[in-house]
């Protein structure tokens, strides 16, 4: 088992108490998201400012490195300091990376909220992505839209944020909300990497993942560099991502409203069941 990279545990609070004056000139108190930067430093040299909630950077920052192809794994990280009166998460790797400049200075901007960009390295290495066999039920979609109906968060609360969580069938593991869904996903990819070193890595078949923004090309390439061949949203697809999850196999279910989805892609990963597609009741209140 490799030795686990330190971590600091700095989350932050995830709203923030405002007054408004409503539509009859009444003052009230309201609860909105707290978004802050946070400046990326790798090895001394600045990196990147993503803005963010702030609930788990560390796992933000490690999976954003990972996503950019810019580490290989958790394994190549000795430290990720994060320190909110600054603004700032400092990392430390244990070798370095490589050719850093040049892998760093050919930038796509995507549709992202916020900051959302990929380096190149990631859209060179895309087309060489294998996604394992994984399948999901038309049921194990129902439960997954019905779970994120129930959960408790901070879009509830507060609005104006994106969620995606990790589940494996019906089963959900992980559940993030930021200010951009593409943190959300890199915050999930650094979990994943963290239980990559445990004695019982994560398996990633049977992995599906969830996000209620709409499934852009970066979602899509995310989703896949992290293993996670079903994808799920309650929103729509772009044309780009429509393409790219094509190309790689990845079935994308967008749309996902109570019990009714469309898949744009990858049809052969999902299983339709006669029994479930009239429609059943929703579980829960």
């Amino acid at each position: 088992m490799t030795a686990t990279p330190y971590l600091t545990e700095a989350r932050a609070p995830l709203t923030h108490s405002i007054e408004v004056v409503n539509q009859h000139g009444e003052r009230q108190s309201l609860d909105i998201p707290a978004e802050r930067p946070l400046t990326v430093y790798v090895d001394k040299r600045e990196l990147v400012t993503l803005m963010t909630l702030g609930e788990r950077p560390e796992w933000l920052v490690l999976g954003y490195l990972i996503n950019q192809r810019l580490v290989p794994d958790a394994a190549a990280i000795d430290s990720i300091t994060v320190d909110w009166e600054v603004g700032a998460a400092a990392v430390k790797t244990l070798t370095g990376i490589v050719d850093v400049e040049a892998k760093t200075v050919k930038r796509v901007v995507t549709t992202g909220c916020g900051q959302g960009s990929l380096f190149g390295e990631v859209m060179a290495h895309i087309e060489g992505i294998a996604l394992p066999p994984t399948v999901v039920t038309q049921a194990q979609v129902y439960a997954i839209v019905n779970t994120i109906r129930l959960q408790d968060s901070t879009y509830k609360s507060a609005g104006s944020v994106h969620g995606c969580a990790l589940f494996r069938g019906s089963e959900r593991l992980l559940f993030v909300e930021d200010v951009g869904r593409h943190n959300a996903i890199d915050t999930i990819a650094g979990w994943m990497a963290l239980q990559a070193l445990a004695s019982e890595p994560l398996d990633v078949n049977g992995l599906v993942f969830y996000t209620t923004g709409r499934l852009t090309s970066e979602m899509v390439m995310k989703a896949a560099q992290m293993g996670v061949a079903v994808v799920i949203s309650r929103s729509g697809m772009t044309q780009m991502g429509h393409a790219v999850a094509t190309d790689l196999g990845l079935c994308a279910i967008g749309r996902a409203l109570n019990t009714r989805f469309l898949c744009f892609s990858g049809a052969h990963r999902l299983q339709l069941e006669p029994a479930s597609q009239a429609e059943p009741a929703e579980v829960g209140v």
